[in-house]
């Protein structure tokens, strides 16, 4: 049910009309301050019929909602998103408030009501709330709500809330069916596939021209100034909380890992294994006549399709225990290896079969096993120590600055210069305690910050933090012909590389076209044939440079495009559809697809239809004291 309303509330078109913030708190627990923000304020900001959004829900599905929105808009934090857009955002967000409340009038108008049974079976399906043996524990109820200061007749209001929204929108979205006419339209658009031929012309393997003299070379370094400039450069300060910065600081028990150990005994123990192929027959000479055939090197493909009408597998780690015949499994732990045997009579039939490898048993003791083990412990707890930890480093950073970081919460600190790619002025990568995104967003901060600005903890991508100060500034300068002449000659024989390439693409292009295709004019260059596409399976193979021109073009059309390593030529060689029924699984899918999209097309309608009844009564002023208080207004900086 859970999963219907992410659906409904979050993906489909509601999301820009309503918002159910029990939604929120069942995706929110590990979630910043999702539930966090819960008030007592009265001041209201918009009523509908007899329901009353308050400031503080305003101000708290703000604070929830900012974050994924400026991650969607390309930015690190709310701060960078310009006021008047966060204005914006801040009123599409109360107008889903507004949907919701016009959810619930709706209800009450229809005298919908939610026994006590319900909401305690809702409570106890929750996988959040239950213990290591599968049932709903009492005491982990309470700490989560404790982690969230909501008491406990509010979570149930919420939980009441929540099932009465879903009774009168379920009811609603299931009333839609999908055209089969349309799902036939639809799924034949998707399926229908070109086939391509394709030639790249690769940079790097045009010949390299002779080193041309000064004049030509000083020419090339007048004409492409922006080339030969050093770099700016930035000394700047960096303070990172990750999962990998703390995970050494994590310590567990031993005790606790000789359970984890005990538990998952069968992984430290591992008996002899054996990879074997396994032929199974009904009849005793067909099974003769297939292991004759096995013994004289045939391989693996031809024994199957000379077992036909029998059952054959390949094993590979086949323990005894995963052998479902006793007289098999002996069998094989006593064979030779890479020796076929058989004909054997078993419960399920003939058998014949081979062993290829032998695993020798493994047996690793708790000493070696406890690194492992620990580190899994460290791996999948780290992103709850970071979420805790960076309050700490929040607040040390608030107080002090960089220089005040706590040493024991594992925060890694750097310190140096660096360009806006990340590299030092030696062209090394820069030692900065990240990778990845992260290392990529730490790079953009820097170069986006004034000189000695102030830092701040600002959260990153994968469950991090980080805070930067810039310390000095040095600004990018024009190098003279002779200390960029190097550099100048390599980018004047790239550029002619490049051009070389260009000429011998557009020849192959305007041949192709002319003569029906670029097989009929390559000249014995390698080209890729049949590749395949459609709009349902798009082809890793073909470069996106194409892809936005050939799904609009005809069978004997050719193309030439440009990729970062070389040019491209290309020619459609077949259109074809085939029949989207073929495939029955697949164009279900798409049907339901379309009942989903028709569906959200009549709770909009219905949505729509609530709200001409009940109009919203909107308190401007109390939205904008609302916003104003949170910097949604441009007054205050969050």
């Amino acid at each position: 049910m859970i999963s219907y309303l992410r659906r409904v509330f979050v993906e489909s078109w509601l999301g820009r009309v309503s918002a159910i913030i029990i939604f929120l708190a069942f995706i929110g627990w590990g979630v910043g301050d999702v539930l966090g923000y819960m008030g007592t304020e009265t001041d209201v900001v918009a009523k509908v019929g007899q329901n009353r959004i308050s400031s503080a829900d305003l101000g708290q599905a703000l604070q929830a909602e900012m974050p994924a929105i400026t991650k969607q808009m390309g930015v690190s934090d709310p701060s960078q998103v310009p006021p008047a857009m966060r204005r914006q955002v801040a009123h599409q967000i109360l107008q889903r408030l507004i949907g919701q409340a016009e959810l619930m009038e709706a209800a009450r108008r229809l005298n919908v009501a939610v026994p006590d049974s319900a909401v305690r079976d809702e409570v106890f399906a929750q996988p959040y709330f239950k213990g290591t043996n599968g049932q709903f524990d009492r005491n982990i109820f309470n700490a989560r709500l404790r982690e969230h200061n909501l008491n406990e007749q509010r979570f149930l209001t919420m939980i009441r809330d929540d099932l009465t929204t879903r009774t009168i929108l379920q009811p609603v979205a299931q009333a839609a069916s999908a055209s089969t006419t349309m799902a036939t339209r639809l799924s034949a658009f998707g399926l229908q596939t070109h086939v391509v031929d394709m030639l790249r012309i690769p940079f790097a393997d045009q010949p390299t021209p002779p080193t041309p003299d000064d004049a030509t070379l000083q020419r090339f370094y007048a004409n492409h100034p922006w080339l030969f400039r050093s770099p700016e450069l930035r000394h700047a300060r960096v303070v990172v909380l990750s999962p990998s910065t703390v995970a050494d600081t994590i310590t567990v028990d031993d005790k606790d890992l000789k359970r984890v150990y005990e538990e998952q005994i069968t992984r430290y123990h591992v008996p002899e294994t054996r990879d074997v192929q396994v032929v199974t027959l009904s009849d005793e000479k067909q099974a003769q006549a297939v292991a004759d055939l096995w013994s004289k090197g045939t391989d693996w493909n031809s024994v199957q399709l000379a077992a036909k009408g029998g059952a054959s597998v390949d094993m590979p780690g086949a323990r005894p225990s995963t052998i479902p015949s006793e007289t098999l499994s002996k069998a094989i732990f006593a064979a030779p290896l890479s020796q076929v045997q058989g004909p054997l009579k078993t419960e399920a039939g003939w058998v014949v079969f081979r062993v290829n490898k032998v695993i020798a048993p493994q047996d690793t003791p708790f000493e070696k096993a406890k690194q492992d083990i620990l580190g899994q412990f460290r791996k999948a707890q780290a992103p709850a120590v970071v979420s805790a930890r960076s309050r700490q480093l929040q607040d040390a950073i608030a107080g002090g600055g960089l220089d005040a970081i706590p040493s024991d919460i594992g925060a890694a600190a750097a310190a140096g210069t660096l360009d806006a790619q990340g590299n030092t002025a030696e062209k090394e990568p820069a030692p900065l305690p990240a990778s990845g995104k992260l290392r990529d967003a730490i790079v953009q901060k820097i170069f986006s910050l004034p000189k000695g600005n102030q830092p701040n903890l600002i959260e990153g991508p994968d469950n991090s933090w980080y805070a930067v100060q810039v310390d000095t500034i040095t600004p990018d300068s024009p190098r003279t012909f002779e200390q960029a002449k190097a550099d100048v000659l390599a980018a004047w024989q790239a550029e002619a590389r490049k051009h070389a390439a260009d000429e011998h693409a557009t020849t192959l292009y305007t041949a192709a076209r002319e003569r029906g295709g670029i097989v009929t004019v390559a000249g014995g260059a390698p080209i890729q044939k049949n590749l395949s596409f459609s709009r349902a399976a798009p082809n890793a193979s073909i470069p996106s440079e194409l892809m936005a021109y050939l799904p609009q073009m005809k069978a004997g059309q050719s193309i030439m495009g440009e990729d970062s390593s070389g040019f491209l030529v290309a020619t459609v060689t077949k259109v074809f559809t085939p029949d989207p029924k073929a495939d029955p699984v697949a164009f279900q899918r798409v049907k339901d697809a379309l009942g989903q999209s028709e569906g959200d097309d009549l709770v909009a309608s219905y949505v729509d239809a609530l709200a001409k009844h009940t109009p919203p009564k909107i308190d401007e002023r109390a939205v904008s004291a609302t916003l104003s208080s949170l910097g949604f207004d441009g007054t205050v900086e969050q």
